[in-house]
């Protein structure tokens, strides 16, 4: 059985252009969404993904209308084919029920990975290089040794608690706290 999905991001677009595609397609079921891409609760899609079996084709006109980005298309299209369900996007010419549709879509799966680990090279040459010229990447510390030589000296007073000489420096108690670990590891 062909199953359609489509999807308009919002309520001005028109599902019509994409319904007759997937009716000449010779879908007998089409689900709908009107909603952003971007945003995980699909109904229309989490019911037609409940209601495929092994043997049926989940049709979509453009790939775009079924994945929010590459790696969840990916992950869709994978958990069709472990489930015996085939997919096909008609502009797009991937038939996962065909060997070259297969093929087609096994490509896209490479290169979206190898996106990903180039990405990650960048990312992680960009840190060394970072290091190397002394940058620390992360938050900023707040409790620089200046503010905690302040509270150990308010605390030297016994009237006033860590808590109330940490406040009056700027610092939280944990702060404190992990400066003088720190101290006591090294």
């Amino acid at each position: 059985m062909l199953v359609g999905y489509e999807r308009v991001s919002t309520a001005d677009q028109s599902l019509e252009p994409q319904h007759d595609r997937l009716e000449e397609a010779g879908c007998e079921r089409i689900y709908s969404d009107v909603v952003s891409g971007a945003k995980a609760d699909r109904s229309g899609l989490e019911e037609a993904l409940a209601y495929l079996r092994e043997g049926d084709v989940l049709v979509v006109v453009k790939l775009d209308r079924l994945g929010r980005t590459l790696k969840h298309l990916i992950e869709t299209i994978e958990d069709l084919n472990e489930r015996g369900i085939g997919f096909r996007s008609l502009n797009d010419g991937i038939d996962t029920t065909t060997s070259t549709g297969k093929l087609m879509f096994h490509i896209i799966g490479a290169i979206a990975e190898f996106e990903r680990d180039l990405i990650r090279e960048r990312t992680q040459a960009g840190l060394k290089a970072a290091r190397a010229r002394g940058r620390k990447g992360g938050r900023p510390t707040k409790g620089t040794p200046d503010k905690i030589k302040q509270v150990r000296a308010m605390l030297q007073d016994k009237t006033i608690t860590v808590k109330e000489a940490c406040a009056a420096v700027g610092i939280s108690r944990n702060t404190y706290y992990r400066h003088i670990m720190l101290e006591f590891e090294n």
